[in-house]
Parts: structure tokens; C-alpha cells; sequence
């Protein structure tokens, strides 16, 4: 029989704590599931940026700005283990080296699947295309609902979040980052 995973052994303890018979029907079975779960949900750990881009990037002499928007964000709270859900908008203006459009969300799901502050997400994933692809300039930013917000403390329903990284030519360029800002609020959801 394999080991039980320790998470596991501590779910079935804080059910304990909260007053709960972790092995009723409905629970028997909610430590495994949650230790799954918070296994999938911080697998971000596990992963590693530069193996994410690097098999993906090519020399291109293209050096208008290029954007990925409406990335789906699901992460979870490093204060209250509770999720944060929202959009990533992402842009960079190349010098000599793009990315395969695919690997920017996937950039994004690897610092997202951590425990987080939308602070730090915001950052990593700035930084870590500056890093790697040396463009002109890149941006980031990210809109979330925090649940911490609205089931508990202020309770506030209607309450997002947004937070941005400029860097280079965003951060240097007034007309370029409210080209930026524009287009990422232009044509939202595009259907197909």
C-alpha cells in the first residue's frame, strides 16, 4: 500500500480542529481530494521558466509591440490559502527575439500554480520576459477578484484588484504604455 501523502494526514487533522468527523460519509474522502488539489494548484514549483521559452524562441527582426491578453489566472492567496481568478494582459516589443505566443500564458499558469500575491505574479512574469528575451520593453498587467475579500474581512462583492509591471520602453514611454492600456481594454472576448 503506498504512503499517505502528508498533506493528506494534515487535512484529516484540521477537520479535527474545526470540530468535524473526518470520516462521515461526506469527508471520508476530502483529504485525499484536497492534498490533490493543492498539489495541482501549486505545481508552478515544480516547473521552470527558461524550459518553458527556451525551446520557443526565435530571431525575428519584428519590433512592433506584441500582446497576449485575457490570460485566465487562477492562484491561490499565500495569506489565507484562498483563490484569486482574473485576466493577465501581457506585452513586449521584441529586439531580435520573439516568443511562441503559446508559452506567455504558460509562463503565467507556472508563477500563478504558487502561492502568491498579485504583487509578486505581476513582477515574475515581467521580469522573467525581460530577462529572457531582452526586448525593447515589456508589460504586465493583471485584473483578480480576491476571494479573501469577498467571503471574508470586508466582504466587499464588486472589489478587483489590478496590478501592473512596466519595464523598458513601457515604463520610459507615456504614449507607449497608453497604447498598451488602450488595447488591452479594446474588443474584449473575442468569440470564434
Amino acid at each position: 500500500m503506498p504512503e499517505r501523502d502528508p498533506i493528506e494526514r494534515l487535512v484529516e487533522q484540521m477537520l479535527k480542529e474545526l470540530g468535524e468527523d473526518a470520516h462521515r460519509e461526506g469527508l471520508e474522502r476530502t483529504p485525499a481530494r484536497v492534498a490533490a488539489a493543492m498539489r495541482y494548484l501549486t505545481s508552478g514549483y515544480e516547473k521552470n521558466a527558461h524550459d518553458i521559452l527556451n525551446d520557443a524562441l526565435f530571431v525575428e527582426e519584428y519590433d512592433e509591440m506584441v500582446i497576449v491578453k485575457d490570460i485566465d489566472v487562477t492562484s491561490l492567496c499565500e495569506h489565507h490559502l484562498l483563490p484569486f481568478i482574473g485576466k493577465c494582459h501581457v506585452a513586449y516589443m521584441p529586439h531580435k527575439k520573439i516568443v511562441g505566443l503559446s508559452k506567455i500564458p504558460r509562463l503565467v499558469d507556472m508563477y500563478a500554480r504558487r502561492l502568491q500575491v498579485q504583487e509578486r505574479l505581476t513582477t515574475q512574469v515581467a521580469n522573467t520576459l525581460n530577462e529572457i528575451l531582452q526586448p525593447r520593453g515589456v508589460a504586465v498587467v493583471i485584473e483578480a477578484v480576491h476571494l479573501c475579500m469577498l467571503m471574508r474581512g470586508v466582504e466587499k462583492q464588486n472589489s478587483k484588484a489590478v496590478t501592473s509591471a512596466m519595464l523598458g520602453g513601457f515604463r520610459d514611454r507615456p504614449e507607449t504604455r497608453a497604447e498598451f492600456m488602450e488595447l488591452i481594454k479594446a474588443g474584449r472576448g473575442l468569440q470564434l
